[in-house]
């Protein structure tokens, strides 16, 4: 097998596997809330290791479909997926993501950016807008940079991670 086509193959292979976490494993964790978001997790992946074009339409892609699991205004999801993959990649040759912290470092302060940008997008009140951002959303992102480290190490050939930290 060509290396770039098995590296294309082993990408997706994680990506399915992400996918079928987010809709079979999350449901049944300790709640939705705090519970680490897979899809998001799989996203801020590629958009780290591919252009700000890709990233975008990815981000577009998965925002759609968490729009469409969402009680927010259809489209928020979307505009904060787009914006945090685009600013992801984008960031990633500023930060040099190849360190195993960094990367979840990066998925963390994605998934409270992405948070940030559909609350402010939604229009929720001025007191569940605190309460996601200051207790829920730091929540999540921990829970899901826990995870990704999880992904990183396990899948570190894979996703070409350096493991000095």
């Amino acid at each position: 097998m060509i290396p770039a086509r098995a590296n294309r193959l082993q990408l997706a292979a994680v990506f399915l596997l992400l996918v079928v976490l987010q809709f079979y494993v999350r449901p049944r964790l300790w709640g939705p809330r705090a519970s680490p978001d897979f899809l998001f997790v799989g996203l801020m992946l590629f958009a780290m290791r591919s252009g700000p074009g890709a990233a975008a339409v990815a981000g577009f892609v998965v925002g759609l479909a968490a729009d469409s699991l969402s009680p927010a205004r259809f489209g928020a999801g979307a505009l904060a997926h787009t914006v945090v993959a685009y600013a992801a990649s984008w960031a990633r040759g500023v930060f040099f993501a190849d360190n195993l912290l960094v990367n979840a470092a990066f998925i963390a302060v994605g998934l409270w950016l992405r948070d940030l940008i559909v609350l402010a997008v939604s229009g929720s009140g001025d007191r569940s807008f605190l309460t996601e951002l200051a207790v829920y959303s730091p929540l999540q992102a921990l829970s899901s940079a826990l995870f990704a480290l999880v992904v990183l190490l396990a899948f570190r050939e894979w996703l070409s991670i350096r493991l000095d930290a």
